[in-house]
């Protein structure tokens, strides 16, 4: 059966991209194997990442709408992939079986390879190059994808005399029926090397390490892809190489929260600069030393926010906000002389303790940082 790659997200079927991508991203900070080590998270991780992988692509999507699995093997159920073998149903009832598929082709292209990469917050807001070592299979240099030896040439092969299948015949309640299958010498190709090359074995190519540059624009952010052209798996045969892929996944930072190009930080204030009113220097992403100002009366969960001195935007360049987010600190340790001003203070003041409603007190202070970003990530 195809696999449930809405249910694996935990959304519907009519789910919009914004909501897929909401989604993966919250099971993906819970059960990334460097935040949960457990051997059960990390393969559910790996199964919401292919649910993600498959849902973000529209022509996958389509498959998984039809019922079908776009990551089953294209040779399960012929030409019904993803259904279960169909297609050997249709051939042994209907006679569909009696026609040739024809040989395969020795050269096919290669397959998407996938490498992930951990940047930090800085290498995300102004982009990096780095040398990235990849294990895929390259052209073989001895024989160039020919796969042959020396000047020797592939012929055709005696079991299927070049169809790439076989066929045979079965004795069933209708009768005789006859089913094709991918020749078992041949492998569906239609032709045998009788003289391989000494250092492919035949394929085309071998499987080696390389360095190449992975250039990352400034604005990436978590489970976002960089495609590099033909720098995948070559294809059997030597056939052409699909792409590689390098998902980035952002380290957490000391300081900042990222809520896609806005940043939020937590500033303690004490309690007397709150109320007199200060500044305070922030070292930004992007801008060094920045002074952000305290007003005179700052109330604690109040929010300062620095347009432009947050992330950029990945497209555009356009840069979000900067938030800080107050905490006013109230001293814990106080001695003789601090009592009698604050008790001075109090005199002087009209303030006196109340109790208030919990949606009023919700209106007055507007919640703390982490209740804010928990809203913004859960929909709670």
């Amino acid at each position: 059966m195809a696999r449930d790659y809405y249910g694996l997200l935990g959304v519907s079927k009519g789910a919009g991209d914004t909501e897929i991508k909401r989604a993966y991203r919250k099971l993906a900070r819970e059960l990334h194997p460097d935040v949960n080590p457990d051997e059960e998270a990390q393969a559910r991780f790996k199964e919401v990442s292919a649910a993600y992988e498959v849902l973000s692509d529209p022509e996958k999507r389509r498959i998984v709408d039809m019922g079908g699995d776009p990551l089953e093997s294209a040779g399960a159920g012929g030409g019904f992939s993803g259904f279960g073998g169909l297609g050997d149903v249709f051939e042994a009832f209907f006679g569909g079986g009696t026609t040739s598929r024809g040989p395969i082709g020795r050269v096919r292209p290669g397959s998407d390879s996938l490498l992930r990469m951990r940047l930090d917050l800085e290498e995300c807001a102004t982009g990096v190059t780095k040398q990235v070592t990849v294990d895929t299979a390259v052209l073989c240099d001895l024989c160039h994808g020919k796969g042959t030896h020396g000047n020797s040439t592939p012929v055709v092969c005696d079991t299927c005399h070049g169809r790439g299948e076989v066929q045979t015949v079965q004795r069933s309640l209708l009768g005789q029926v006859m089913t094709s299958r991918p020749c078992p010498v041949c492998g569906g190709v239609g032709e045998v090397i009788p003289d391989p090359c000494n250092r492919c074995a035949g394929d085309g190519r071998v499987r080696a390490r390389r360095e190449i540059s992975v250039k990352i624009p400034a604005g990436v952010g978590e489970g976002m892809r960089v495609r590099l052209a033909a720098q995948g798996e070559v294809g059997p045969g030597g056939g052409p190489a699909g792409d590689l892929y390098v998902e980035v996944h952002e380290k957490p930072h000391d300081v900042f929260v990222r809520d896609g190009d806005d940043l939020h930080c937590t500033i303690s204030v004490p309690m007397v600069d709150a109320a007199l009113g200060t500044s305070v220097s922030v070292d930004a992403i992007l801008d060094g030393p920045t002074e952000i100002t305290i007003g005179a009366g700052t109330q604690p969960g109040s929010v300062t926010t620095l347009r432009g001195h947050g992330m950029p935007h990945l497209r555009s360049g356009v840069r979000g906000d900067l938030h800080a987010h107050i905490d006013v600190v109230v001293p814990s340790r106080l001695d003789h002389d601090d009592i009698e001003l604050l008790r001075t203070f109090k005199e002087r003041s009209r303030d006196t303790a109340q109790v208030r409603t919990s949606q009023s007190t919700a209106n007055t202070n507007g919640g703390g940082l982490f209740s804010r970003l928990r809203e913004t990530f859960t929909g709670r």
